[in-house]
This record gives structure tokens, C-alpha cells and sequence, in this order.
């Protein structure tokens, strides 16, 4: 049963084999056939002037011959062409030019002006061979007709050819399929070009869909949680200020409970800004780092110089790095004074915070400025950390205003 099924497959591939080479013949002739038809008119009417009319029709047919056979192989061999980059100039004459002046379109025209007629010269043998092997399996049905040695000779050479002809429409497919993705797809260059590209565009889609779910957490937090835990912490207060003939220790526990939850909005406060303030979305990096800067124990200088607002996710990044930075100071860095910088340089968005603490901050000790390095560079910004002994601490991230 096995060895069934093994000869079984082996025949439906060398079938279908054999119809993909022969359905290229038609293909590789037809524009190869059409230039030298028209070239061969042109030298007999010695009307040399008009050589590229022949020639510029051999090109207006080449895209849509490229698409046939790109569905050639992929119903019949199972290969997928990769599709070439189409040009985007939106008038046809640079449309055109840009065509013409294209890597892959003459790739195309030497695969279908050159290429072509030597593999339809191969597919060509491929069919005389299964011709051939038909022709010598079944001599001894005509076999009165040719002497008793022919008959056997052929009998032989039609066996021979017939075990031999499936693996020669293999191996022509297998060519083919081989040199089509080089010829009629993009090149190796550009192949790379386009999945650059695509992971760029799903980096910053990722990132856009992270930055939403930020955003999402932030207002069911800000909603909800929050507005239970005050609702919770007017009610303590309330029953503080009313309940008065309450024992001792249940007004120290209202108390302590009243003390807990005040304690809790302020830390969920805190976390809300941390993911995404809602002042960032509304207003801007300004007033959103206005507001940060008013919350830190410590003297801090602002200045934004941004004009044109970023992208939000940049706008983000960069209210983060701030917002991380000047946390660190006023834990770490027993500074007085801190500094923060933003300003807008071309197509970059410059975010410099400098304090004048003790320094010797390392960005690559495992810290948390190692995941603020992460966090720039997740949106293609370089970050920058210079913190000798002694201070001062200068971290400077830079950011591409738009993604």
C-alpha cells in the first residue's frame, strides 16, 4: 500500500509537471515571437525609422505577461512570485520614465526577450521526450509496421524515456521555478528594502497599540478606581466628622482607614500620570511637563520650545523620560536644582534634564535608566547619559517627531 502511494504521488507530480511546462511554451514564445516578427518586417520594408515601434509594444506587453506567468506558477507549481514595488508617481509620463528607468523592468524584458525562447526550448524537449517514451512503450501496437529489431530498439528507448521524462519536467520546473522569483520579483535588495519597511510599520503599529492601551488604562483608572476610592474617602470623612459618640477605638480605626485611602488616590494619582495624563493628550507636552515639574520636591527650571507638536507617541516617550528622570533625581541624585530642556530641532524632538546632584549614574549598570534607553529607542531616538563623580547628571534623549 505504501509503495502505492508513492508511485501514486510520484505520477500526479510529474503530471503536474508536465502541464506547467507545457502552459510556459505559449508564454515564452509570444512576446519574444512578436518582437522578432516585427523586427524581421521592419529589415524587409528596410524601413529602419520604426525599429522601436515593435520594441515599444514588446514593452507595453511585458507587465501584463509578468502578471500571467506570476499566476502560472503559483496555480500550477505551487511557487509564489513576489510582486514588484509599484511606482508611485501620480502623472503617467514620470509613471513611465520611472518604469523605464527600473532595475525590474529589465529584468523582466531580459526573462521574457531572452530568457524566454531557451525555456521554451527546454519545455519543448520536455514534451518530445514524453512524445518520444509513449511513442517507443507502445511500438508493439503498431509494430507490424516496423521490422522485429526497430520495434524492439524502440521498446526499449520508449521504457528508458519514460521513466526519464518525469524527472526531466522536474528538473525544468524546478529551474524555472529557480530563476522567476529572481527575474520577475524584486531583487534580493529590495526584497530586504520591503521587509524593512514592513517591520517598521509593525513597530510603529505595536507601539501606536500600546500607547492606546496605555491611554484606555489611564481613563478606566482615572473613572473608575479612583472615583471609588474618593467616594470611599468623602465617606470616612463624613462618618469622621459625624459620628461623635463613637468609641475611641472604632474613631481610630475611621481614621486610619480615612488616612489609607487619601494616601491611595494619592499613589493611584501618581501611577494615572505615569501612564498617560490626560492634560499630555489635551494640551500638549507643555502643560503636561508644567504640571510635572510643579509636583517635584525640588526647584526645577522648564523651558519648552516645541512649535509644531509631535507625534502623540512621541510626545509620550519624551513627557516619560522627563517624568522618570526627575523622579530619579529626587531619589538618587541628592540634587537642589534640576534643569529640563525640550525643543524642537528639524524633524527631532531634543529633551535634555540636567541636575546638579552627586552623579555617577550608569545607564548601562541594569538601572532604570537602562529601560528609559529602551523606551527612546523603541521609537528609533538615541539616549544619552553624562554623569561624572560629583555631578552634574545630564541625560539627553532625542526623538523623531514623527514615526
Amino acid at each position: 500500500m505504501r509503495s502505492f502511494r508513492t508511485l501514486r504521488r510520484a505520477l500526479l507530480r510529474a503530471r503536474r509537471d508536465t502541464g506547467f511546462v507545457a502552459a510556459g511554451i505559449p508564454l515564452h514564445l509570444a512576446l519574444a515571437s512578436q518582437w522578432v516578427w516585427g523586427v524581421t518586417i521592419v529589415v524587409k520594408a528596410n524601413a529602419w525609422a520604426v525599429v522601436p515601434i515593435p520594441f515599444a509594444l514588446f514593452l507595453v506587453g511585458v507587465p501584463a505577461l509578468t502578471v500571467v506567468q506570476r499566476h502560472r506558477y503559483r496555480a500550477l507549481l505551487g511557487v509564489d512570485v513576489p510582486r514588484l514595488t509599484p511606482t508611485l508617481e501620480p502623472r503617467w509620463p514620470k509613471r513611465a520614465l520611472r518604469w523605464l528607468s527600473s532595475a525590474q523592468t529589465w529584468r523582466q524584458v531580459g526573462y521574457h526577450l531572452l530568457l524566454g525562447p531557451l525555456l521554451a526550448a527546454m519545455e519543448l524537449l520536455v514534451l518530445a521526450a514524453w512524445a518520444a517514451a509513449v511513442a517507443g512503450a507502445t511500438v508493439f501496437g503498431y509494430a507490424s509496421a516496423l521490422p522485429v529489431d526497430q520495434a524492439f530498439f524502440c521498446t526499449v528507448g520508449g521504457v528508458v524515456l519514460l521513466c526519464s521524462a518525469p524527472w526531466l519536467a522536474g528538473a525544468t520546473a524546478r529551474t524555472e521555478a529557480r530563476l522567476a522569483p529572481a527575474l520577475l520579483g524584486p531583487s534580493r535588495n529590495e526584497r530586504l528594502r520591503q521587509r524593512v519597511e514592513h517591520l517598521a510599520e509593525s513597530r510603529t503599529d505595536l507601539i501606536e497599540a500600546v500607547d492606546s492601551e496605555r491611554r484606555r488604562i489611564e481613563r478606566d483608572l482615572h473613572d473608575g478606581t479612583q472615583q471609588r476610592l474618593v467616594s470611599l474617602a468623602v465617606n470616612l470623612g463624613l462618618a469622621r466628622a459625624t459620628l461623635t459618640d463613637l468609641p475611641d477605638d472604632a474613631r481610630t480605626v475611621i481614621d486610619e482607614a480615612h488616612r489609607e485611602a487619601k494616601e491611595a488616590i494619592a499613589e493611584l494619582n501618581d501611577l494615572v500620570r505615569g501612564l498617560h495624563p490626560a492634560v499630555l493628550e489635551d494640551r500638549g507636552l507643555d502643560a503636561a511637563l508644567s504640571g510635572l515639574a510643579a509636583r517635584v520636591p525640588l526647584p526645577v527650571g522648564l523651558r519648552v520650545d516645541i512649535g509644531e507638536r509631535a507625534a502623540p507617541v512621541v510626545e509620550s516617550v519624551a513627557y516619560f523620560v522627563v517624568s522618570e528622570a526627575l523622579t530619579n533625581v529626587t531619589k538618587h541624585a541628592r540634587a537642589t536644582r534640576a534643569e529640563v530642556t525640550v525643543e524642537r530641532i528639524g524633524k527631532v524632538l531634543r529633551v535634555n534634564v540636567t541636575d546638579d546632584g552627586s552623579g555617577g549614574a550608569d545607564a548601562s549598570a541594569g538601572s532604570g535608566l537602562n529601560g528609559l534607553a529602551k523606551r527612546v529607542g523603541s521609537v528609533d531616538g538615541t539616549f544619552r547619559v553624562s554623569s561624572p563623580t560629583g555631578g552634574p547628571t545630564t541625560l539627553t534623549a532625542e526623538l523623531p517627531c514623527e514615526l
